[in-house]
């Protein structure tokens, strides 16, 4: 009869090769290789978004600056569009005030000529109104001795030369000018002169007549 060992009795484990790894150490390595395949798609796709992103920020900055740059454009506009309505509405209440300014004026030089000033009540109201009017921005304008500019004088008539003068030059006011700001309400009314002609520039050095000890030389 022959024995047959027990079921039970444990098999030996074949004996692993000296220096090997284990199969599962294998099956780990594997694992490791196909899992960084992963991280590094990842890592480009989060490169994209990140420069997507950077992209749309400097569209959204470039459009906020355009915004601000029109905005002030816009506030600019309204300001100076704000003054001119107010500069207009009050050249049109001074407008005509300039006549009675004109009317105190030709007193106070008639006053003048007689050796005298405005007095009384009239020098006062006179001097009120005119203080009034400059407080509101009306500023007068127009000496003798200025030079003549069309944009701010109205020259009535020329009355001559003046030797005295390098350009035409107002000589005579005859009604004083006045603005509001840069805008003329009225020009100045003016007398002019213009400068002396038929004066001849010194002759070139090469027309000048030559030495007479020159010439002598030559002979």
């Amino acid at each position: 009869m022959t024995d047959t060992p027990p079921e039970d009795v444990d098999r030996e484990e074949p004996a692993q090769p000296v220096g090997s790894f284990p199969e599962s150490a294998s099956e780990m390595a594997n694992e490791t290789e196909v899992e960084e395949e992963p991280v590094m798609a990842q890592t480009s796709v989060e490169e994209d978004d990140l420069a997507v992103l950077q992209g749309q920020l400097a569209e959204r900055t470039l459009d906020l600056q355009r915004v601000q740059a029109e905005y002030l454009n816009y506030k600019r506009r309204v300001e100076r569009d704000r003054e001119l309505v107010k500069q207009t509405a009050t050249y049109a209440a001074l407008s005509p005030i300039t006549e009675v300014l004109d009317t105190i004026d030709r007193a106070r030089d008639s006053a003048a000529r007689d050796g005298g000033e405005l007095d009384g009540g009239f020098k006062a109201v006179a001097e009120q109104l005119e203080r009034v009017v400059a407080g509101v921005g009306l500023v007068k304008f127009g000496q003798v001795g200025d030079p003549f500019d069309p944009t701010v004088h109205e020259a009535l008539s020329h009355i001559g030369e003046d030797p005295d003068v390098q350009v035409t030059t107002c000589k005579v006011i005859a009604k004083a000018g006045y603005r509001i700001g840069d805008r003329v309400v009225r020009a100045a009314q003016v007398l002019v002169v213009d400068p002396a002609s038929g004066a001849t520039e010194p002759a070139p050095a090469s027309e000048q007549s030559e030495d007479p000890e020159d010439t002598a030389n030559d002979e």
